[in-house]
């Protein structure tokens, strides 16, 4: 997306570009969404100061200002690993013990930029950051919320108290499992699962500050698109009570720059131009969820006796409790030629080749979102927080892939990769390419997420910046 000379040009009072700021969560799948914003705001001439936890920092990137936060802090139990995890207690450690740190570091650039006769527009964060949104506040600087989840995870969380209240919530046996949600369609109270390990009071005081986070905000980012999710957008701006701007996909908009905390395999792409259009499937879990040591051995052979070629990423860490894969034996030599096992790949080039048909994920948002803009239709493998609520969704709304449910077991495996590839995919492939024109459609001149760029920098220019009492 192209900004003109005078967009590209917001000035304070004084004559000088406005000042943005963001905080990143510090994960993989949020830190991209965040830098790929950075990069939309800094096209349009703002410049940009991330502040960042200092542990699992982002790669730098040329013209920005980084800020660390936190250098010390105690991090064993802020970095869940595997499916099984405490994701949302570690978020509520991350908030707790990364506050009076970015405080501090607030204080410093606050005094720094009014030295310069400027104060920034605004502190763009993480919904997860409740809690340096309250800093935030106290010190006199507006903030936006970046959401980078679904628009249908975020209305979920908002019907997340209301389902206690019904007594839904936590499910009392098995049996309630796959009760339809009426006012949640297509979900089933089994989506409402975020996590089989983290006590409810711990995830209901989690979802309850990434609400409080949209509303007490001045305005709510989306890295998603009106087409997409034209109705749960219309229930978020129903519920938050202030502006939401949907200018998804993010990494479309972007000038392509990317942060990734594990070192991508880019000689899959050669393999992968040597390979017939529309024949492989690329198998892809994420960067943090796991699987034990019997799955993977099924996972392997299901992909082996499938017979369809395959690009498989498998992290050092994606068996429970081990610190090394190792793949049943027999393996590599019954796929010799048809299948490629990486450690990490550069997802969305994999994602955007012509050689894949299709994409077997665990439906992370930013997974789900790119698959669908590139055409490529899914089996969905959910594992915790939204991703099966972005797997219904895929299966039901759009219609562009299917859940592999139960137990993974070599022989559903291998029926699975063929009914996507071989037998159904044609119809979901039809589908898919339809989003993906309008994902193509949305951010060029006019179209719905261009202007929300349009309105959100234009919403950043307004915010006044108040002179916090607080900074002395």
């Amino acid at each position: 997306m192209e900004a003109s000379a005078a967009e590209k040009a917001p000035v304070t009072a004084s004559g000088g570009a406005r000042r943005v700021l963001l905080f990143p969560l510090p994960f993989q799948g949020h830190l991209n969404p965040m830098l790929q914003l950075a990069d939309v705001l800094h096209a349009r001439g703002l410049r940009v100061t991330v502040f960042h936890a200092a542990f699992n920092a982002p790669d730098r990137v040329a013209g920005y200002h980084f800020v660390p936060v936190g250098a010390g802090v105690p991090t064993a139990d802020l970095v869940p690993t595997g499916s099984n995890a405490d994701f949302a207690g570690a978020l509520l450690r991350i908030n707790e013990r990364l506050q009076g740190p970015f405080e501090d570091s607030l204080r410093e650039v606050l005094q720094e930029e009014d030295h310069e006769g400027a104060r920034p527009a605004c502190l763009v964060l993480d919904s997860n950051l409740r809690s340096m949104q309250v800093v935030a506040d106290r010190l006199g600087v507006p903030t936006l919320v970046l959401r980078t989840g679904g628009a249908a995870c975020l209305v979920a969380y908002m019907a997340f108290p209301a389902l206690c209240d019904k007594g839904l919530l936590p499910p009392q046996d098995h049996s309630q499992l796959n009760l339809p949600l009426d006012d949640l369609p297509p979900l089933r109270l089994q989506d409402m699962v975020f996590s089989t390990t983290t006590p409810h009071e711990t995830m209901t005081t989690c979802l309850e500050r990434i609400v409080e986070s949209a509303k007490c905000s001045s305005g709510v980012i989306l890295n998603t698109f009106n087409d997409l999710e034209g109705v749960e957008l219309r229930k978020i701006i129903d519920g938050v009570g202030v502006p939401v701007y949907a200018i998804g996909p993010l990494y479309k908009i972007s000038s392509g720059v990317k942060s990734s905390l594990l070192s991508s395999d880019q000689t899959c792409l050669d393999w992968l131009d040597k390979q017939e259009a529309k024949s492989v499937l690329f198998v892809s879990f994420g960067s943090l969820a796991s699987m034990d040591q019997e799955e993977l051995v099924e996972t392997a052979w299901g992909l082996a006796n499938s017979r369809m070629p395959f690009l498989w990423v498998i992290r050092p860490d994606a068996v429970h409790g081990s610190g090394n894969v190792g793949l049943p034996d027999g393996f590599e030599e019954e796929t010799q030629g048809t299948g490629m096992v990486v450690s990490w790949a550069p997802q969305q080039d994999v994602l955007g080749h012509q050689a894949i048909g299709g994409f077997w994920t665990h439906n992370g948002w930013n997974s789900t979102l790119e698959s669908i803009c590139e055409g490529v239709p899914m089996i969905c493998r959910p594992h915790f927080a939204d991703q099966m609520i972005n797997a219904r969704y895929v299966e039901e709304v759009w219609k562009v892939g299917f859940e592999l449910e139960g137990k993974l077991e070599r022989g559903n495996i291998e029926r699975g990769i063929r009914k996507l590839l071989c037998e159904e995919g044609g119809e979901m492939r039809r589908r898919a390419d339809d989003l993906k024109d309008k994902a193509t459609r949305c951010i060029k001149k006019g179209g719905s997420s261009q202007t929300m760029v349009d309105l959100l920098v234009n919403c950043i220019m307004s915010l006044p910046s108040s002179i916090s009492m607080g900074l002395v």
